[in-house]
């Protein structure tokens, strides 16, 4: 929580503020069983009708200045626990951004949307809460008790005896909680993944007829949630019990005590009901200060769980300087690069050797599996190579900034992803300063200028979240179009055709050699015509390269490419058969 605080500075003021009202308020409240007690003492025992209507005003007017300090300490408080908040969520969505693929693939979705609203939100209250009460219910309770011995000395003494023994069951019950709310707040984390994967994925489970399964694998999760909430729910409730017996035993002695001391004159009447307030008013900043523990422990569990997020340094770092396009012929070069994904136990692509020139076709074809998309993964550096060296333009991918090399790839990937939003929108994530004639001439290219033309509203058609409006031909084609949007240097198909059908396919190639002449592509695919006439075809077998060069070539002299064409094409292989009986 301390590495926190940094995004609180801003609220300096507020955080300051906030707490002086609020003991601004305990000072008035403190003032009350005093002039309760004289109230009693003068007024009512002596009959004085003057004092009784004047104590009874400077109570109405206690309890408004009362009032509005605490309404002040309230608005400090909000604007500063909001503020902070949204200063820590900002932090972390930014970090997020700048790590690499390794590690959000160790982190994990659902675990970053927890951090970012429940861990954060619980933040929230938590501070809101700590400027208000943290400082208020220990000054009433110790302010109690000095008043207390302002009274009478032998009264007071139970106070002191009776705050250590509330203190230790108070904190104990605390640190016992604290980490049990980190392991409720991981039990979300499983319960917030299940139901994103079933509401993903909910036509499959239909499909199937999956869901009693998936219904119980939920139930588990959940119960599990419930089971770690209940065992800290007993504990904390522990908490008011506890402190209330230990309480109404003080009172019983304090009234007790009070009374010999009645008795013998020491004290009045009124000093007696002083003495109860006092006591009164341990009792119910006790229950508060029992409530804003449970609220802080939730809290310091969220923001441990937030810090663990900003701790995670990126794997991968970028220069800051900035490189210009070389005038090496050499578009992208792999030089013996091996790749082994974190917590794998062998390497996903090994000494992989090739060289792609500037304005090539490189289709990438393999088995599922084979490590196409790691290679692809590569080339814009989502991944950092574990052995071996990449070039990119005849310069180590290690010395591009970011921008620059974010500015010199573009990436289409497998999963055609779309957000809500209209069409320009979307064009324009790639390129901001896109006009609307380089839109239609990209959509052109990627074979989507039809889908869009048919659209109401054109550019401005509206896109829902996912692009669940369109099917999955129209979302692969706009996030191509996108691409070209972006301008790259160097565009890289992730198997990104595979829901056209072969014509479409054929007509997205064409146009791309045609549109965009100089562009080094990278194709990769399961079909055989997707990269059938590309410059050059790399066949990758269990991560390793088994084959490079054209499709003439790798007929001759790769046996694993041979085999994919003929599960693709067997009525050919049968003809080639049926010529060799004949012969």
């Amino acid at each position: 929580m301390k590495k926190l605080y940094i995004y609180l500075k801003e609220y300096k003021k507020e955080s300051i503020i906030a707490p002086l009202f609020k003991l601004l308020e305990v000072v008035f409240d403190l003032i009350v069983p005093l002039i309760v007690a004289d109230l009693i003492n003068t007024g009512i025992v002596n009959g004085d009708k003057g004092v009784l209507f004047s104590r009874f005003a400077l109570l109405i007017g206690l309890a408004l200045v009362g009032l509005a300090c605490s309404f002040t300490a309230q608005y400090f408080a909000s604007k500063a626990s909001v503020g902070f908040a949204a200063n820590v969520r900002q932090a972390v969505f930014d970090h997020v951004q700048n790590l690499s693929w390794t590690e959000l693939d160790t982190i994990g979705t659902n675990t970053l949307i927890t951090r970012l609203t429940s861990d954060v939100n619980q933040m929230q209250n938590g501070l809101n809460l700590a400027l208000r009460l943290l400082l208020r219910s220990p000054f009433i309770v110790f302010g109690a008790m000095f008043m207390a011995f302002t009274i009478n000395v032998r009264c007071a003494l139970i106070f002191l005896a009776a705050i250590p023994v509330l203190s230790v069951v108070v904190f104990g019950i605390m640190l016992i909680s604290i980490p049990l709310y980190k392991k409720v707040q991981n039990a979300l984390d499983q319960v917030l993944g299940k139901t994103r994967d079933n509401l993903q994925g909910v036509r499959v489970i239909r499909a199937f007829r999956r869901e009693a399964d998936e219904v119980a694998a939920f139930d588990e999760a959940s119960g599990a949630l419930t089971a770690v909430n209940e065992l800290v729910g007993r504990i904390s409730a522990l908490l008011n019990p506890l402190t209330y017996v230990l309480i109404n035993i003080a009172t019983i002695l304090l009234i007790r005590q009070a009374a010999f001391q009645v008795n013998t004159g020491n004290i009045a009447q009124g000093d007696v009901v002083a003495l109860y307030n006092y006591m009164a008013q341990i009792i119910v900043e006790l229950i508060k200060l029992a409530s804003l523990i449970i609220t802080i422990d939730k809290s310091l569990a969220c923001a441990g769980r937030v810090q663990a997020v900003l701790d995670e340094k990126p794997s991968i770092l970028y220069p800051a300087e900035r490189r210009e396009i070389s005038d090496s012929e050499e578009a992208v070069s792999f030089e013996h690069v091996s790749f082994t994904y974190k917590g794998a136990s062998e390497p996903a692509v090994s000494d992989i050797t090739f060289t792609a020139e500037k304005g090539q076709t490189i289709g990438i074809i393999g088995a599922t599996g084979a490590g196409k998309s790691t290679v692809a993964n590569m080339i814009g550096r989502y991944y950092e190579a574990t052995e071996g060296s990449i070039r990119l333009c005849g310069t180590d991918i290690r010395s591009w900034p970011r921008a620059d090399l974010t500015a010199l790839v573009g990436m289409v990937p497998q999963k055609a992803v779309l957000f809500a939003g209209s069409v320009r929108d979307n064009m324009k994530i790639a390129n901001e300063a896109a006009t609307d004639e380089e839109i239609w001439q990209a959509l052109e290219t990627a074979q989507a200028r039809d889908v869009v033309e048919g659209k109401d509203g054109k550019l401005d058609f509206m896109i829902e979240q996912g692009g669940r409006n369109l099917s999955g031909g129209q979302r692969q084609r706009l996030t191509i179009a996108r691409a070209i949007v972006h301008h790259p240097e160097i565009l890289i198909l992730d198997d990104s055709a595979s829901a056209l059908d072969f014509a479409t396919d054929a007509r997205l190639r064409t146009a791309i050699r045609r549109d965009l002449s100089g562009l080094t592509v990278f194709i990769i695919s399961q079909r055989i015509s997707s990269i059938r006439y590309a410059d050059r075809i790399l066949v990758m077998s269990d991560g390793t390269l088994a084959g490079n060069g054209t499709h003439e070539e790798l007929m001759a002299s790769c046996e694993e490419y041979r085999e994919i064409y003929e599960s693709q094409y067997p009525s050919k292989k049968k003809a080639a058969a049926a010529m060799e009986v004949r012969a």
